[in-house]
């Protein structure tokens, strides 16, 4: 067998063998599984092609090639996400093709929430439109679970008094 068959199916076999925690690593930076997936493959060609000659384990490398890859991934995705809005503004008001019209209140509501200070009106984007907990919450904000939840809290007191006080009623 040649040695660059004998290399290849070595990274085969380790790769077979240790590819379902690097999935998971991927994951850890990505929103879906099939991101993590595309994140997981890019940053293995590329480790593959610069440094897979590299004496000893590869984890650490490859760990931090995947950390690079979905850090990639994310601009990429925030550029697109950026294109696409500007694509659909036409003179001036945004086109929103696959939302609901607005709700005659809509703008009532959006303009509370700009009045909240960016670290509870970010607590409340998490909590209700992400779907998060309040551990995961501190975790993504650094901030313990008890101060996303206080943040939470004084942020719905906020939205409840100017909505009171707004011709929302």
């Amino acid at each position: 067998m040649k040695p660059q068959t004998q290399e290849k199916n070595a990274w085969k076999e380790w790769f077979a063998a240790n590819g379902a925690r690097f999935l998971l690593c991927a994951r850890q930076w990505t929103r879906t599984l099939a991101d993590a997936e595309d994140v997981l493959q890019e940053a293995f060609l590329r480790f593959w092609r610069h440094q897979r000659h590299l004496p000893g384990d590869p984890a650490a490398l490859l760990i931090t090639s995947i950390r690079r890859a979905a850090l990639d991934h994310v601009r990429k995705e925030t550029r697109r996400t950026r294109r696409e809005q500007a694509t659909l503004v036409l003179e001036g008001d945004p086109i929103s093709w696959f939302e609901p019209a607005p709700n005659e209140h809509d703008h009532l509501l959006q303009e509370a929430l700009e009045k909240l200070p960016d670290a509870q009106r970010q607590v409340v984007a998490l909590k209700i439109w992400g779907e998060l907990t309040f551990e995961e919450i501190g975790r993504q904000l650094d901030c313990s679970p008890n101060t996303a939840a206080s943040r939470y809290r004084y942020a719905l007191t906020r939205l409840r008094e100017t909505l009171s006080t707004s011709h929302y009623e």
